[in-house]
């Protein structure tokens, strides 16, 4: 069978994707692609540790249909397994299962072998403490045939009475354990009582017999179209007595949010599938918390929740198709206050109730609000910019007179996705790495390690992770130091050898790669930075650029006082590098600081405090949304931030703090340019089209402009 006709298969999260034979097994298909699929026992069906799930439905953004005759039968190895040990639904054994068809196969994480480090810790903050639940201890008056009532009567009539508090309700599942709780209390019982605002009567949402030792405890969830990360809090002190994350299961659906509008669009029940993976997924991210801290699940009573859009529509089980296309219209942006259940968390105690964030608008979404009740730009004397980066990039601008918004589609690319040795975080990927400007060397450091590459006892640190490729601070750093070091020029052009003057410059067709490390004698894998990846760092930069540049437009200025990084690009970003990149505006690198997860912490504070979620909601309605997806300027700043750190932008404070090399590697002149960008273009198509609609790709700068201009890039799709 020819290459052209051979099976594609594609793997998620990784992007990672190629053609193989008919009849090739997924663990084989998987190392020849670099794929991360653990494998103990060599593909004899023992260990399970190569479980994959298959996903059948259109995927536009692949260019594929995968249908359920893309693998073979199961086999008798495969069902002696499931009969012994158990296969969870869905799941197939990677070395058992043979590529018939194209395929789109997810690796899930207990599956990797370098598991990803979800790297969004909560960050410390004092907090006010007001939150919506509370324990009153009640003591109920006994039965009385001369007087009679309800048990629940004589229960709310306590609380009228000691506590002073009116109107109370019940969760309805309560009833049928409340006649049992009082009498096990001997009419003494602990209540939790909740109340979704300070205006509302409060809702009994658990009872104890007798005094209930500890604290209450809540749940601060940011979810992410990547990643979902957990914080487990004292809503007594406010204290985070836990913190845990997980890849966000709706992955294997697409990569992106526009991918997964697609599948939606394409597939009937689509939205549903996704929904119900989420769902999933945060059932065991509840269990996961609950475990490490040693805690029963029934004192997890209430939690808050942010996210995108259309994170935000998939967990309410609402159609995201709206989000797709203009006018990007929301079902509700308003704050919701609903039982745990409705959103299908029965991991959590019957009474347990969810609060989810407002939304500012179509493509900015509750994570957003709560980067503002956190960081709170609107409190803010000076003009600072917030940016809160993932694959789909949040961006803020403002201070007490103004506050402005926008989203902006900066890819996977931040996070390690569609990058030649690209990963997730996980132990063995570079997070750091320097480049002599003399010699041209690197050295690095990797997840797991402390050490240097170059430092004493290093190969002996790494043993057992190794060196597996570069994470998403790794390939911006890359890039960042490349430029420094004048193996990149202004334009993203990767010298050669001879132009550079390092061997470690390898020539891949008429481009070239930077070699950062040979691990292939021990078995290990060759990890380069290729034209392909600077070119997706491009693209990923100067989306995040031109939607802060949009928002300055609107306010009318040509600077900014101070930026905030936020997320785990935030943390794990050195400023100097995102500067040098061009990825934000040119501000002295002092001023440039790390929020952390803001929007987990923003969670946080909702969660425990009433207050706070009044003074979001409030918030929101007075910040100013631009569009990017609608805003012709955006191309125009898009294309000018495509330079590294920009074309016309001078970049003084970063200059003055950094000096780049200016060499120029563009030696054959426009015509060839024209050619790899037409090339470079139609081989984007695919995904472009699958986003909703490719945008106009910048002509080529004029021949004098060469050494300043940048490489013409296709303008990214609309974000959601």
């Amino acid at each position: 069978m020819t290459e052209l006709h051979a099976p594609l298969v594609v793997f998620t999260p990784s992007g990672k994707r190629g053609r193989v034979p008919v009849g090739t097994p997924v663990l084989e298909a998987a190392r020849r692609l670099g794929v991360d699929l653990d494998s103990v026992c060599g593909g004899r069906g023992i260990c399970s540790r190569c479980q994959i799930a298959p996903a059948f439905g259109q995927f536009a953004k692949h260019g594929i249909t995968s249908t359920e005759a893309a693998l073979s039968d199961w086999n008798a190895t495969e069902a002696r397994y499931a009969e012994k040990r158990g296969l969870a639904p869905g799941r197939r054994l990677g070395c058992q299962a043979r590529i018939l068809t194209d395929v789109v196969i997810d690796v899930p994480p207990e599956s990797q072998l370098h598991r990803q480090v979800i790297r969004k810790d909560a960050e410390a903050r004092p907090v006010e403490m007001d939150p919506a639940l509370r324990l009153c201890l009640v003591e109920v008056a006994p039965p009385d045939m001369h007087a009679p009532s309800g048990d629940l009567e004589r229960l709310t009539e306590a609380l009228r009475a000691q506590w002073d508090i009116e109107g109370t309700t019940i969760e309805p599942a309560l009833l049928a354990s409340l006649q049992r709780t009082l009498r096990e209390g001997n009419w003494t019982v602990t209540a939790a009582l909740h109340r979704s605002s300070a205006e509302t009567a409060p809702r009994i949402t658990a009872l104890w017999p007798g005094l209930l030792e500890g604290d209450l405890l809540g749940l601060a969830i940011d979810l992410g179209s990547t990643t979902i990360a957990a914080h487990l809090v004292s809503l007594r002190s406010g204290d985070v007595l836990a913190s845990a994350g997980a890849m966000n299961p709706q992955i294997r659906f697409g990569e992106d949010l526009m991918s997964r509008i697609s599948y939606a669009m394409m597939n009937p029940g689509g939205a549903a599938e996704m929904t119900a993976a989420v769902r999933a997924g945060l059932n065991s991210l509840v269990q996961d918390i609950a475990a490490k801290a040693d805690i029963e699940t029934g004192r997890i009573l209430d939690l808050t929740l942010v996210g995108n859009p259309v994170m935000h529509h998939l967990l309410l089980g609402l159609d995201p198709v709206e989000l797709g296309q203009a006018p990007f219209a929301l079902a509700t942006s308003s704050a919701q206050n609903l039982p745990a259940r409705d959103l299908g968390l029965t991991a959590l105690p019957p009474g347990a109730q969810a609060y989810l964030l407002p939304l500012i608008a179509g493509h900015v979404g509750a994570d957003a609000a709560a980067v503002a009740l956190s960081e709170a730009p609107d409190r803010s004397e000076d003009l600072v910019l917030t940016v809160d980066v993932g694959t789909n990039a949040e961006i803020l601008l403002g201070n007490r007179r103004r506050v402005l918004a926008c989203s902006s589609p900066t890819g996977p690319a931040f996070e390690g996705a569609q990058i030649s040795s690209g990963q997730r975080a996980a132990p063995g990927a570079i997070e750091a790495i320097r480049i002599d400007p003399d010699t041209k060397e690197p050295r690095f450091r990797v997840i797991g390690c402390e050490l240097w590459s170059d430092a004493p006892g290093f190969a002996e640190a790494t043993a057992r992770s190794g060196v597996t490729g570069l994470c998403g601070s790794g390939i911006i750093e890359a890039v960042a130091e490349m430029r420094m070091a004048g193996l990149v020029d202004a334009g993203g052009l990767i010298g050669s050898a001879q132009q550079t003057g390092t061997p470690r410059m390898l020539p891949e067709g008429r481009t070239h790669a930077y070699l950062i490390h040979d691990g292939s004698a021990a078995g290990g894998p060759v990890i380069t930075v290729t034209q392909a990846d600077i070119r997706a760092i491009q693209l990923a930069k100067a989306a995040l650029y031109a939607g802060a540049r949009l928002l300055m437009d609107e306010m009318g200025v040509d600077k900014v006082d101070r930026v905030v990084l936020a997320g785990a690009f935030g943390a794990h970003i050195s400023p100097r590098h995102a500067l040098v990149l061009g990825m934000i505006p040119d501000v002295p690198l002092a001023r440039v600081t790390s929020a952390g997860n803001a929007a987990g912490t923003g969670a946080r504070i909702a969660l425990c405090s009433l207050a706070a979620r009044r003074r979001i909601e409030a918030l929101v309605q007075q910040i100013t949304k631009v569009e990017t997806a609608i805003e012709p300027r955006f191309q125009e700043h898009f294309v000018a931030a495509s330079a590294i750190p920009h074309a016309s932008a001078p970049f003084a404070e970063t200059r003055r703090a950094t000096p780049l090399p200016e060499p120029s590697f563009n030696t054959e002149g426009p015509r060839r340019r024209r050619r790899q960008t037409t090339t470079e273009s139609a081989a984007r198509r695919p995904a472009a089209a699958a986003r909703g609609r490719q945008l106009a790709v910048a002509s080529p700068a004029p021949p004098d402009r060469e050494k300043s201009a940048p490489r013409p890039l296709d303008v990214p799709a609309p974000p959601a």
